[in-house]
């Protein structure tokens, strides 16, 4: 790498530039966690991703595959439940319920193993 300095006075500066972004990307949920989480108790890795510009590919990552575990985990559950569509028609209350209480375990099964790794 060559890298081109301005005399300022005595000293001499680097002319650094950061690399423009193409689109901006919104982090969901699980992103944002994770973000929180290595920024609080993985300062290192942390500061390893943001000097290799990789921070972002990695929390899209990690958003990817904890949106996916959790469907995963809420469509095993549910079948394990007994809950079906017939369930749905018949009592959506309870329906909407038990898949709430479904997805609130799937989420914690993916903090734990997932983001807080």
């Amino acid at each position: 790498m060559k890298i081109e300095y301005t005399k300022q006075g005595d000293y001499l500066i680097p002319n650094l530039t950061i690399k423009s972004r193409g689109k901006k990307v919104n982090l969901g949920k699980y992103g944002l966690l994770r973000l929180d989480y290595i920024k609080q108790h993985k300062r290192g890795f942390y500061t390893s991703l943001k000097m290799k510009d990789t921070l972002l590919t990695h929390l899209l990552q990690v958003q990817d595959t904890a949106i996916q575990r959790v469907e995963d985990i809420v469509k095993q559950l549910a079948e394990k439940e007994s809950v079906t569509e017939a369930l749905k028609t018949e009592n959506q209350m309870e329906w909407v319920g038990i898949m709430n209480n479904l997805r609130n375990v799937a989420e914690e099964i993916v903090f734990n193993e997932i983001i807080c790794n």
